[in-house]
This record gives C-alpha cells, sequence and structure tokens, in this order.
C-alpha cells in the first residue's frame, strides 16, 4: 500500500522540477544528464546530483569511444549485410567517424555544461512560485507532465521498435552477421539523438508556456480597458491555450503599472532561461543535427539508389526488405529533427506575440505612467529577444527545413551521378578513389 501510494505521487507532480522527474529518469538512464529528481524535508521538489548519473555518463563515454575504434581497427559494422560495394563501404566509414565524434561531443558537453540545467530549472522555479502568482496566474503542472511524457514515450518508443525490428531482420537471415560491438557502433547515435531530442523540446516547452501565459496577462489588461474598468471580479478563468496548461485569476489592488512592471521582469527572466537553456544544448543540436543529416543523406541515396536500379545490388535481403530498413532509419531522424524545430519556434512564435499586445495597449492607454511603462517594455521586447542556435552557426527554426532540403537535393543528385558515372555501376572495384581510401585505412590501421 504505501509502494502504491509512493508511486501516484510521484505520478502527480506538485511543482517545476517532479514536472520534469520522468525525463530526466530517463536523460539520467541513457547518460545525458548526472542529475536526478528528489523531494526534499519541506515537501518540494529539487534537482541533485547522482553518483551513478555521473559514472554512467562517463562509462559511456569509454564505452562508444572505445567500441567506434575497435570496430574501425577491425573493419566491423551491420552494414555489409545490406551492401558490398566499395562506394558503400566509403560512406560507411565515414558514417562511423560522423558517429564516434558526434556521440563523443555530445556527451562531453552534457557533462561539462550540466550547471546550466540546475541554473535552468531554478529560473523556472521562480518564475512559477514566485513571478507569476504577483500577476495572477496559477501554472498547471499535470498538462505540461502529460505532454513531456508523452513525447518521451514517442521517441523512446519509435526508437526502441526501429531496433528491436532490426534486430529481429537481420537475425531471419542465416547469412547476415553481426557482433556486439558493431551494434552499439550502429545504434549508439540513435539512442544519443533521441535522448538530447526529448530533453530539449521538453525544456523549450515550458517556456512557450511562459510565454503563453504572459500574453494571457497582457490580453487580460486589454480586455478590462476595452470594457473601460480596471477592475473586475476575483474569479478564476480557464485559458483556452497551451492545452489549459495555466489558469488566470484578476487581482483587485494591483493597478496597471504595476501589473505592467511585473511583466517585464516575468519577460526578462523567461528570455534568461532560454538563452541559458540554448547555452546547455547549443553545440548538442549543431551535433545531433549533423549526425541527422548525413545518416538521412546516405539513407535516401541508398534507397533511391536501389528504387532507380541505379546499382547492381548484392545484398542479403530482399529489396524490399533493403528499402524498409533504410527508410525506417531516415525517418526515425526526421522526426528528432522535427520535434526539435517545431518546439523552438512555437516558443519563437509566441514570444514574438508579446510586442504586438504591448503596441495595443499603448494605443488605448490613457495614463502618462502606463504609457511611459509600456514603452520601457517595448524598448526590451527590442533588445531581448529569444532564439535557438547551433553553436551560433544557424537558427533552430523552420527555415532548417528549407536549408536541408536544399542540402540534401544537391548531395542527393552529387551521389547519384557518381554511381552513374562509375564503369562497374557503384559495385566492384569501380572508382580508384575507392580503392585508395581502403588502402590508406589499411596502412593506417
Amino acid at each position: 500500500m504505501w509502494f502504491l501510494k509512493r508511486i501516484v505521487r510521484m505520478a502527480r507532480p506538485y511543482d517545476v522540477y517532479t514536472c520534469y522527474r520522468f525525463t530526466f529518469i530517463l536523460a539520467l538512464l541513457l547518460g545525458i544528464v548526472p542529475y536526478k529528481v528528489t523531494t526534499s524535508a519541506v515537501g518540494r521538489g529539487t534537482l541533485t546530483p547522482s553518483y551513478f548519473g555521473y559514472s554512467n555518463m562517463i562509462a559511456r563515454m569509454c564505452l562508444y569511444f572505445g567500441n567506434f575504434l575497435y570496430c574501425v581497427i577491425n573493419q566491423e559494422t551491420l552494414a555489409t549485410n545490406f551492401f558490398p560495394s566499395d562506394i558503400s563501404n566509403v560512406i560507411d566509414g565515414l558514417q562511423k567517424i560522423n558517429g564516434m565524434i558526434g556521440v563523443f561531443t555530445i556527451l562531453v558537453f552534457s557533462f561539462v555544461k550540466r550547471e546550466n540545467i540546475t541554473k535552468l530549472l531554478a529560473i523556472f522555479d521562480g518564475l512559477e512560485r514566485e513571478s507569476f502568482p504577483r500577476v495572477g496566474v496559477a501554472l498547471h503542472q499535470l498538462p505540461a507532465a502529460r505532454k513531456m511524457n508523452n513525447l518521451v514515450l514517442f521517441l523512446t518508443g519509435t526508437m526502441a521498435t526501429y531496433i528491436g525490428c532490426s534486430f529481429v531482420l537481420i537475425n531471419l537471415r542465416d547469412a547476415a552477421k553481426f557482433s556486439i560491438t558493431s551494434s552499439i557502433s550502429y545504434f549508439s547515435p540513435h539512442i544519443i539523438v533521441c535522448a538530447v531530442g526529448f530533453l530539449t523540446t521538453n525544456l523549450i516547452l515550458k517556456l512557450r508556456i511562459y510565454f503563453c501565459a504572459l500574453n494571457k496577462v497582457l490580453k487580460n489588461l486589454a480586455h478590462q480597458w476595452d470594457n473601460r474598468s480596471l477592475k473586475a471580479v476575483t474569479q478564476k478563468q480557464r485559458s483556452l491555450q497551451c492545452l489549459d496548461s495555466f489558469s488566470m485569476y484578476t487581482i483587485v489592488t494591483k493597478d496597471p503599472a504595476e501589473i505592467i512592471q511585473e511583466s517585464m521582469e516575468i519577460h526578462h527572466l523567461i528570455c534568461e532561461a532560454a538563452a541559458t537553456a540554448n547555452k546547455y544544448f547549443t553545440y548538442q543540436l549543431l551535433t545531433i543535427i549533423s549526425i541527422a543529416f548525413l545518416i538521412i543523406v546516405f539513407d535516401a541515396y541508398y534507397v533511391l539508389e536501389t528504387l532507380l536500379g541505379k546499382s547492381k545490388r548484392e545484398s542479403k535481403f530482399k529489396t524490399v526488405e533493403f528499402v524498409t530498413f533504410f527508410s525506417c532509419q531516415m525517418i526515425l531522424y526526421l522526426i528528432a529533427i522535427i520535434s526539435i524545430v517545431e518546439g523552438s519556434n512555437r516558443a519563437i512564435k509566441k514570444s514574438e506575440k508579446t510586442g504586438g499586445i504591448v503596441h495595443s495597449l499603448m494605443n488605448k492607454t490613457k495614463s502618462a505612467e502606463v504609457k511611459e511603462k509600456l514603452q520601457q517594455f517595448s524598448m526590451q521586447l527590442m533588445h531581448l529577444k529569444i532564439s535557438f542556435t547551433a553553436a551560433g552557426l544557424f537558427n533552430i527554426d523552420r527555415t532548417l527545413y528549407f536549408t536541408i532540403s536544399g542540402a540534401l537535393t544537391t548531395y542527393l543528385i552529387i551521389l547519384l551521378q557518381f554511381t552513374s558515372n562509375s564503369p562497374n555501376n557503384g559495385y566492384g572495384s569501380g572508382y580508384p578513389c575507392c580503392e585508395n581510401y581502403n588502402n590508406i585505412t589499411n596502412h593506417t590501421l
């Protein structure tokens, strides 16, 4: 009975820390964060370091890096079960190097910048316990936790299903072979990308909810002015935005100038939280987008090459199985990219709406004091804008779709032309560059 009550209590979040409990449990197990959510003596959630988390992160760094090196030296790979051509082997070698560098980079930066997560959640906690209640907003944890948990289950479930089906597909072929080291080398980028994907998206989700609540406060103020009444009854109103993630009640004693001042402070804290989040995962995002782009390009190349009949493929698998395997892998990485891009883009769009509401209030107000506060707020909005970037190289928003699509088309055309002009149609000895690559690799090892 005690255990059941504990499970029920863990399933019902009561503050921002317990809202992230399930996310941090899986992130801890997958070696992305060294923290766990616990309950303090006063009954509040808190983020505490975990000895298991630290040892898990360090062990995974050593395991992944050592395993990649072993597979490169011994030329072990799952890809040889699908294509034995020299061109494909060169591509597989590039994927190994990309995976080794990418996974190790993600784990290293997650470890080095781990303090930013504690700072970020501390800002979230201050916003929900102190700042928003001063303007009449009570945030609900259960709807946000439900959305976060659904995303975690969807991404991890998709990844686990793909890996499980891949093992079944390979085991069904007697001629196919694989080892534990080659499996870890091939599937470890999938696991890391999935973990970073749901952690990043769930952190950004709270920012979107905060901007939505802030905009609702300002809209409520404008609604009062439209009705020529600065006072309203103290009554809780359900919000129809953000899936009912917060509720509002008006504070009769608050002056409009005070509400605008509080809103400015809330906006500043939200922007500070967004900057802290970007500091934490900016390099991780650059790495996983690089990994995802490279794998999507090569998977699309394999699929198109097979469907268009550009090469004679000596594979142990049927064409349908071959196309299905690489198409599903490509879709898996596309889902990870889309979840991150859509999460950040929605948060940015919510933040952009604040400016329009502030200027609408500025046009309606008759008070000089309130107008001065709104002008200060307008200046703050000009200088404080949220953005999420991949190490400052490009923005994480919907423009990334166009960039990836253009680059993907260019590289696919080059690869398909490379195959079409090959004397052996992408199969066999083919181009001297492939032989030189293999000779260099053999001499180096």
